[in-house]
């Protein structure tokens, strides 16, 4: 099945009300930042009716930015529950990636050398720190510490309890009352 892309303004889009994916104002930014640097690479996907499937992100950065229109991708093929689904798998699956650390340290430091922004790639500071090593781990120092033992002993009222707890008292135990 082929796909065509559609330029629709962006208020005849409409998101989908029971989207569970949620986008900060820091990642909105990140996103059209991303947009004003590389272009509108990646279409919003709508279903037949213009509701947004995918690219609720993309949605807001482009109101933010003032842009009239931007890229969709109709996927009218898909049922209901296809779309359900897709809309929390598209999310899901692109989070269960993961990174070759040391590719990843390669490509960044190349794009430094090339005097490109490296904070359109979405990583913090913190997180950039720590991929080239810039932030000490902790030094864990092991504590010494005194175990506790304790015996939970369920009563049945507050009388039961009152008198467990001075019998145990008064033959030398360290006790205290709790109510859950």
């Amino acid at each position: 099945m082929k796909h065509k892309i559609e330029y629709l303004k962006l208020d005849k889009l409409t998101g989908y009300a029971a989207n569970s994916r949620t986008h900060s104002d820091e990642q909105i930014d990140q996103i059209a930042a991303s947009i004003t640097e590389f272009g509108f690479t990646n279409p919003i996907l709508i279903d037949e009716n213009s509701i947004i499937i995918a690219g609720h992100g993309r949605l807001e950065a482009a109101k933010r930015l003032d842009l009239d229109e931007a890229p969709c991708l109709r996927l009218s093929h898909l049922t209901e529950a296809q779309k359900k689904a897709y809309i929390i798998a598209d999310n899901k699956l692109a989070l269960n990636a993961g990174w070759d650390d040391d590719l990843l340290k390669q490509e960044i430091s190349a794009l430094e050398d090339l005097d490109f922004d490296i904070a359109l790639l979405g990583f913090d500071s913190v997180e950039l720190a720590k991929m080239f090593d810039e932030i000490e781990e902790p030094e864990i120092k092991e504590e010494k510490y005194n175990e506790v033992f304790n015996i939970i002993i369920d009563c049945k009222d507050e009388e039961e309890q009152e008198r467990v707890f001075n019998r145990l008292d008064a033959e030398g135990y360290k006790c205290r009352v709790q109510s859950l």
